[in-house]
């Protein structure tokens, strides 16, 4: 968030350096939770749950992906004394992922999904994680959320979009007789 003016306030190679440090503990992270990385354009780390390979669990992998990119993220400004902000956008749904073109070869993604993804994270909030009803209808139950509300998204009109907020916690209770 506030990249363009965070780009005024450095050295271009301190920039790329400070974007390198945060992008490679999101790589980390995309290992971690068995995520496929697509892409980094700019200041934007483009992710994919449930490609290459298929998984039941891909919603809840992403959802746990974008938690940890949050506390990565403060970590990291604590750690290198900066200030840096993120806006996370998620939305689940069909896709069509490949490879194109006969130069510089990259696997890439197309499809309203991808799109839709990325109008939840740039009509999103600073430091938060914004999703679609789809997403937030399939993930309820294992995390918190907060009703954001009807918002005006570009190509698609009014949609209800929620914040994830966190993983709920479970209480086991247990006597033995």
């Amino acid at each position: 968030v506030g990249f363009t003016e965070l780009s005024g306030r450095f050295d271009p190679a301190e920039l790329v350096n400070l974007l390198n440090q945060i992008f490679s503990e999101f790589d980390y992270l995309a290992e971690l939770h068995g995520l496929e990385k697509i892409k980094t354009i700019g200041d934007a780390y483009m992710v994919v749950s449930g490609l290459p390979i298929p998984r039941d669990d891909y919603a809840d992998a992403m959802a746990g992906m974008a938690l940890d990119m949050q506390k990565t993220l403060k970590e990291f400004n604590v750690k290198t004394q900066q200030n840096f902000h993120i806006r996370i956008g998620i939305a689940m749904g069909p896709v069509v992922a490949g490879v194109i073109g006969i130069k510089k070869f990259i696997y890439d993604l197309w499809g309203d999904t991808v799109n839709l993804a990325s109008r939840m994270e740039s009509h999103g909030i600073t430091d938060e994680i914004q999703v679609t009803e789809a997403t937030y209808l399939a993930l309820k139950e294992q995390y918190q959320f907060e009703k954001r509300g009807t918002i005006l998204v570009k190509g698609k009109g009014e949609m209800t979009t929620y914040l994830l907020k966190g993983k709920k916690t479970l209480a086991v209770s247990a006597s033995i007789h």
